[in-house]
């Protein structure tokens, strides 16, 4: 159910941050100066042709509604490309290389740098650089079909910068080498016409469709491909996507990735003086809605099957550019994050089993974990980023992101609610879970379960969270009660654990069953718990950059007999 229009929220609708000048990008002239080089422009060699009555050429050029990362457009100035932590030098950057692997990988072959490039260099500067790793891999991969090159999701992805950016990679004055970039994009399209569908569901599926659409609005004689790609993105988009607006993948950053995606195809429909069909925006409106849901009021994502909380402005920058004015998804049907606001606080509680594992690469065992918030102030988070970490982070590290144990909830015996197999998918675990909610005006109040722990341990997991109306109280109740055929005779350990914020300072009071936590704003929390021993541990988060930061968090340990047993905390602010 979505939010009332009139409800509070704590969360402020999307805004774009745009910087012009300095060192962030482009003068409010050389802005200009672009654009009316837009409005003019099209691509040269009308005369030659791919097959048929149709010039080779583009239609028109949409405007790429997103802003890019000026770090990174200015090391490609620089003679770099530098993504998550990973770098490799222009001159010596070959497409073919074996070294070419992970996110820096799929970064240069699906060109989304053209969007940093052109962030901070007019076409002029940008120009030479796209054009030389435009040739490069054009040279490795416009006549040699491979496997990563190929992908259909990145084929969609490359259709939609190389339309997008295309004064930057087809202002050359050499014809062989034009005519190369626009055979390799008619020949990509058709390759999607027959692949889309096979690209894996979710946001890579929704990408190859968009590049099927992009391709039958910008390419000469393409009608007939345009009302093939609307029926193919609206497929995917069924299926890549549940009713609510959420992502099968349970992933926030695919699903912010999708209305990225969605974003730009609304301008190719633009471009050519079209609007997106109705089915399609219709979802784009559901998406964001359910994206708005797992924000913090910092105005980045929570943090949940392997997605970082990402950089505020490339998300409120994203929101913009969807077209889209709404309000947080608060009480999902599938997508499973709940939303709980009160005052200045946010709570978002994974109330969902896990994805299957084909649906997100790195998915987690996260079920009735939760974030906590105090308006811009992280208090309880995830260790998160398991698949949005740089590319430093040891892979061992990277997937213990992954377990339980990362995440602010009930870890029984050191184990996962979901099991995580040694080739990185998820297994048996958490098939169930069953929820509750009530809402007043004095609090908002969840009761969920899941089974993840009765084949192995013989318990359901339930978890009751309070959080009163004016946010300045969470009260919580985490229990182990007896289930299915397995029957202990001795106890059982677990650990309740609550990792903290990056500026969050834990210290624990002499008698051991609390802990003060100070904020850098000033303002005091005050934990407490009964049913077990309270002790604090270091920990780790990976913040917007992909970058680990040391944090510490909570741990509530105990031993539950076979009649199961349970633990009672209270965050409360104190000052």
């Amino acid at each position: 159910m979505n939010q009332p229009l009139d409800a509070p929220d704590g969360i402020e609708e999307g805004k774009r941050l745009v910087r012009v000048g300095g060192t962030s990008g482009l003068s409010l002239a050389e802005r200009l100066a672009e654009r009316f080089h837009r409005l003019t422009w099209r691509t040269p060699i009308h005369g030659m042709r791919l097959k048929g009555r149709h010039p080779l050429k583009l239609i028109a050029v949409p405007d790429d509604p997103v802003l890019g990362d000026a770090t990174r457009g200015y090391a490609l100035l620089d003679g770099f490309v530098r993504y998550r932590g990973a770098e490799r030098e222009i001159d010596k950057l070959w497409f073919t290389q074996a070294g070419l692997t992970g996110p820096i990988a799929e970064y240069l072959h699906g060109f989304a740098w053209l969007r940093d490039l052109s962030t901070v260099a007019t076409r002029q500067q940008g120009a030479p650089v796209a054009e030389f790793l435009m040739g490069r891999w054009l040279d490795a991969h416009a006549e040699t079909v491979d496997a990563l090159a190929w992908r259909p999701d990145l084929w969609g992805r490359r259709i939609l910068f190389w339309t997008s950016h295309a004064p930057l990679i087809l202002s050359s004055n050499d014809l062989v080498y034009r005519s190369k970039v626009l055979n390799a994009m008619a020949r990509g399209a058709r390759h999607l016409d027959r692949g889309a569908d096979k690209a894996p569901a979710g946001a890579p599926r929704i990408a190859a469709w968009c590049g099927v659409v992009a391709a039958g609005l910008l390419i000469p004689g393409g009608e007939p491909r345009l009302t093939f790609g609307e029926v193919g993105l609206s497929r995917a988009l069924g299926t890549g996507l549940f009713d609510d607006g959420g992502s099968v993948s349970r992933s926030p950053g695919q699903l912010l990735d999708s209305i990225m995606l969605l974003a730009m195809l609304r301008e190719a429909y633009a471009a050519v003086g079209k609007t997106l069909p109705e089915d399609v925006a219709a979802t784009l409106q559901r998406m964001v809605s359910a994206l708005l849901g797992v924000m913090h009021p910092d105005r980045a994502l929570s943090s949940w099957q392997g997605a970082g909380p990402e950089q505020p402005e490339q998300i409120a920058a994203i929101i913009e550019a969807s077209g889209v004015r709404t309000r947080p998804l608060r009480q999902p049907r599938n997508w499973g994050y709940q939303r709980l606001a009160g005052g200045g606080a946010v709570l978002v509680v994974d109330a969902a089993p896990p994805p299957i594992a084909q649906m997100v690469d790195g998915g987690c065992a996260s079920t009735l974990a939760f974030e906590f918030s105090d308006g811009p102030e992280r208090i309880v988070v995830n260790c998160g980023g398991a698949r949005a970490a740089v590319e430093q982070l040891p892979m061992r590290l990277a997937d213990g992101l992954r377990t339980t144990a990362a995440h602010s909830t009930l870890v029984v015996g050191d184990s996962n609610s979901t099991a995580i197999h040694a080739d990185g998918t998820l297994g048996r675990g958490v098939g169930q879970v069953e929820l509750s909610r009530q809402e007043s005006e004095a609090a908002s109040r969840i009761e969920a379960s899941h089974d993840g722990y009765v084949r192995r341990w013989g318990f359901v997991h339930r978890r009751q969270l309070l959080l009163t109306g004016d946010g300045r109280e969470l009260r919580g109740e985490d229990a182990l009660l007896p289930q299915g055929r397995k029957r202990r005779t001795g106890t059982t350990p677990f650990a309740l654990r609550f990792h903290l914020g990056e500026e969050v300072e834990a210290v624990l009071s002499p008698e051991g069953s609390a802990a003060v936590l100070r904020m850098t704003s000033g303002a005091l929390w005050q934990f407490r718990c009964r049913g077990g021993a309270l002790v604090i541990e270091d920990s780790l988060w990976i913040d917007p950059d992909g970058r680990p930061v040391e944090t510490q968090q909570l741990v509530v340990t105990g031993e539950a007999p076979a009649g199961g047993g349970h633990v009672s905390w209270a965050l409360k602010r104190a000052l």
